[in-house]
């Protein structure tokens, strides 16, 4: 199975979060891919899983590359693929938008015709509004906050890459 791990990182923070997630997943031979170097969206199309992660910028807005690079995925067929999303958020300073950016990419992973797993409880978070929720007390993905709850953060990737393992163990086949 082809793995790829779909980064934008500006501050440092969510490309550290994309290594901790590689190693947790299987290490070296999964791909780890810096939006801001992707050449051509349609390359996603090689990967069976493809794991997209984006901090929260501004007043919800994706990060800088993401935000380059989603009108792009206009054109990216992934039928028959999964994904699974994590991204970084401050659920103290911006409790209105926390994740917010997550809610974009699982949105546009859907228009693409991708199927998303690695769905996530919103149970332990502090926030007032997100628009990764996608169902009561569930988020389209993996919420991180290093600015409030960095103590979490290993075991948070840890429990999440298990699960995403295991439901593309159940949607793909061993």
């Amino acid at each position: 199975m082809n793995i790829g791990i779909f980064y934008g990182s500006t501050g440092g923070n969510t490309e550290n979060v994309a290594r901790l997630i590689r190693r947790q997943l299987g290490g070296k031979e999964i791909t780890l891919i810096n939006v801001a170097s992707l050449q051509d969206a349609q390359s996603m199309q090689d990967y069976d899983l493809l794991v997209w992660g984006c901090p929260t910028y501004g007043d919800g807005e994706l990060q800088d590359d993401w935000d380059l690079l989603e009108p792009r995925l206009d054109d990216v067929d992934l039928r028959g693929k999964l994904v699974a999303i994590f991204g970084l958020g401050d659920q103290e300073g911006y409790a209105h938008k926390f994740v917010d950016a997550i809610g974009i990419l699982h949105e546009r992973a859907l228009d693409c015709g991708a199927d998303t797993i690695g769905h996530w409880s919103d149970e332990g978070y502090d926030y007032e509004a997100s628009r990764a929720l996608i169902a009561e007390s569930l988020l389209c993905g993996l919420a991180i906050d290093e600015d409030n709850q960095s103590e979490l953060t290993e075991e948070r990737v840890s429990r999440w890459c298990a699960q995403v393992l295991e439901e593309t163990r159940v949607m793909l086949g061993p």
